[in-house]
């Protein structure tokens, strides 16, 4: 895969996923278990992130993007494939070395009101990471936490508040300062805005927006709202059932999707004017999605793609580029 293709903004390849997979054991019984499946969340995956930029994720519910960012960050133990992060591979590591890793890693996570322990103040919650790491204690610690804080827009002098006493938006930015803590350069950004109210989620883009340029943050951003990610990345992946489908910069995937799954996503996109909208057609898909369990033989998309072919009920079609740093998994473009 080529490295410094598509819109990047200094060329280096901070993290690169190579045939990823994260199978989910299905078993039978009660004492003796045996495995009889598995479900194929994330299925043999392919992608670079570049230095200081964003890329989107998207895609329907249980296509796994989720379970991508928990896997590159081993909270999943991946099933097969390789991620490297500054050119080593996390999935040899273990231990303390993975431990000590992890420091240049951290997660936003989607529900601001389950990821924060209801029973510690924010003052604990948000130093807990310079303890575990070693960075700060005592007083120097609590002096870190109120300027990150002041960094997220929160009042300093709420770290003795517990999360209860916050809104979804408030936990969302404990939740920030929490990933900041240990100066990490890469944040997966899995679905940070979804649980929040509409009028507090452009607050939320925009703090992650300054933090990055402020830091020189990297992010992986998971997503279903397909405004948000043209607002906030760099370049855009689409998933569908385990498998990217699509990937390139955001202007060219909104201005010209390639793979039908991709067009049939961005005709569902409301534009803000009556008379366009009027006249756009909309793609609507028939079907459900496949379960994860037992994917179709050949292309994933092809019990719903409208241009489906015999070639697609066969073979799975390869990710690869077709120009530019646009890349399709499809057979329209052999």
């Amino acid at each position: 895969m080529a490295e410094t293709r598509g819109n990047n903004r200094n060329g280096d390849v901070l993290l690169r996923v190579e045939g990823l997979k994260m199978h989910f054991p299905i078993t039978q019984g009660i004492i003796w278990q045996r495995q009889v499946g598995s479900i194929k969340a994330v299925d043999g995956i392919d992608f670079y992130i570049n230095s200081g930029e964003t890329l989107g994720l998207v895609g329907e519910s249980g296509c796994g993007k989720s379970t991508t960012g928990r896997a590159i960050l081993q909270l999943y133990r991946p099933t097969a494939g390789h991620v490297y992060f500054q050119g080593v591979d996390l999935t040899q590591m273990k231990g303390e070395q993975l431990r000590r890793q992890r420091r240049k890693m951290q997660m936003i996570f989607q529900d601001p009101y389950a990821s924060l322990n209801p029973r510690m103040t924010v003052g604990n919650i948000v130093g807990e990471p310079l303890e575990v790491h070693n960075i700060a204690r005592g007083k120097e610690k609590r002096e870190r936490v109120m300027e990150l804080l002041r960094v997220v827009g929160l009042n300093p002098y709420f770290v003795n508040r517990y999360p209860h006493e916050f809104s979804g938006g408030q936990r969302q930015r404990i939740g920030i300062a929490r990933a900041l803590a240990v100066n990490p350069d890469f944040i997966v950004c899995d679905e940070p805005i979804s649980a929040l109210d509409v009028s507090i989620q452009a607050q939320i883009v925009n703090l992650l927006e300054e933090l990055q340029e402020q830091f020189g943050l990297t992010y992986l951003f998971i997503a279903h709202d397909l405004s948000v990610v043209r607002h906030i990345s760099d370049r855009v992946a689409v998933m569908y059932l385990g498998k990217l489908v699509e990937m390139t910069d955001r202007d060219t995937l909104y201005e010209n999707p390639l793979h039908p799954y991709t067009e049939a996503l961005l005709s569902a996109v409301p534009i803000p004017d009556p008379q366009v909208e009027a006249k756009r057609k909309r793609i609507i898909l028939e079907g459900d999605v496949p379960s994860p369990a037992n994917p179709p033989k050949g292309c994933n998309f092809n019990t719903r793609c409208p241009r489906a072919m015999d070639i697609c009920f066969e073979e799975e079609p390869p990710f690869k580029d077709v120009g530019d740093g646009h890349y399709v998994a499809c057979f329209l473009y052999e």
